[in-house]
């Protein structure tokens, strides 16, 4: 007990908590992991990073967007991908790391956030990462129309994504800037009764032409909150691909698509700027 609680201290001593323009960020340091750090904002877990091993990819969702960014292009093959929402750029280094030469754009609001991460957590000096410290749809807006290999949507405000990231209209930027044959994915939170991820799903059926829904089977039969990450392109998806790999994580997951997918939607709306909301609050135990 006594030995627990020094690890206990010495974590505590070693964790940098600064505020933020989001609120309180912490970053807390990994046990098993020397060069691992977990940020958390406001107490919500956001990212994980590895600066020994920026392919090492710990959050499942995380995982999941590794595993499109694996699929979006042959291996090695150096990407050009837009990410909305920066956290502490975990996804640009795995793709930094993974496809050297990549080129990539972080749109990031939150630009105390930027600059904590940057100090604490710093990229790789060969790592071709732009950061703008604006609003992600303004950012996505200065991105020239078929640039993108990858866009990837990864924003959170207080825990919820903001309103103006759900439409649309939205949607049809990020088709915009990505080349044909590219990819978007979104990293989508809801609980039951899932009314928010049915209109997202419907929303970005309104703009492409191919989705899948990857997510913890739990959370897709509306027992639990939690994350589920969608996947949209104007070209057919690597499905069995992706399936078998979500399958063989560490936390499996499910991969729907076709008309398992449009079932699942069950007629939703698509959800235009008019009648955009935010993404819903999640439970305090979430979080516990």
């Amino acid at each position: 007990m006594a030995r627990n609680k020094q690890r206990d201290r010495a974590a505590a001593a070693a964790s940098v908590v600064e505020t933020v323009d989001g609120g309180l960020a912490e970053l807390i340091p990994d046990r098993e992991r020397p060069r691992a750090w977990t940020l958390l904002i406001d107490g919500a877990p956001q990212s994980h990073v590895d600066l020994d091993d920026p392919a090492h990819l710990s959050f499942e969702y995380q995982r999941r967007l590794g595993h499109i960014a694996d699929l979006v292009a042959p291996p090695n093959k150096p990407l050009q991908a837009v990410h909305l929402g920066g956290g502490a750029f975990t996804l640009a280094r795995y793709v930094a790391a993974t496809r050297p030469r990549s080129t990539q754009q972080i749109v990031e609001l939150d630009g105390a956030l930027v600059q904590l991460v940057r100090r604490e957590l710093p990229l790789d000096t060969g790592a071709r990462v732009r950061v703008r410290s604006i609003d992600a749809r303004a950012g996505l807006a200065k991105v020239q129309d078929g640039w993108a290999d990858l866009v990837v949507a990864d924003v959170f405000s207080g825990a919820r994504t903001p309103a103006h990231l759900t439409s649309t209209e939205f949607l049809a930027e990020v088709r915009r800037v990505l080349r044909p044959g590219g990819f978007y994915a979104a990293n989508l939170a809801d609980g039951p009764p899932l009314t928010h991820l049915r209109g997202q799903i419907a929303t970005a059926a309104a703009v492409f032409p191919e989705l899948a829904l990857t997510a913890d089977p739990t959370v897709l039969r509306g027992r639990r909150f939690g994350n589920a990450v969608l996947l949209a392109s104007d070209r057919e998806l690597p499905v069995a691909e992706l399936t078998r790999r979500v399958a063989t994580d560490p936390h499996p997951g499910r991969v729907e698509h076709g008309r398992a997918l449009a079932d699942f939607a069950g007629g939703a709306a698509p959800v235009t700027d008019a009648s955009a909301k935010p993404s819903p609050v999640p439970p305090a135990s979430v979080f516990r």
